[in-house]
């Protein structure tokens, strides 16, 4: 597996965990106390990061794998 190929794999793996958090956070009930503006700002700082992830995976599949040759 070439290095640009483990690219997008970690990058893809990382947004479905910052989403995942996010949902979590944002459905989670009772579980964090009194912490509930907390859990609401990690939960969509999450969900924002995973967007930011995704776009920066897209963008680096149309200019870095896109033009490699597969052999």
């Amino acid at each position: 597996m070439s290095l640009k190929k483990f690219h997008i794999l970690f990058i893809s793996l990382s947004t479905l965990c910052l989403v995942g958090f996010g949902i979590f956070c944002i459905l989670a009930e009772g579980l964090f106390g009194d912490l509930e503006s907390l859990k609401k700002v990690c939960g969509v700082s999450s969900i924002f990061l995973g967007i930011i992830t995704s776009i920066y995976g897209v963008w680096f599949y149309r200019n870095k794998i896109k033009h490699f040759d597969v052999v």
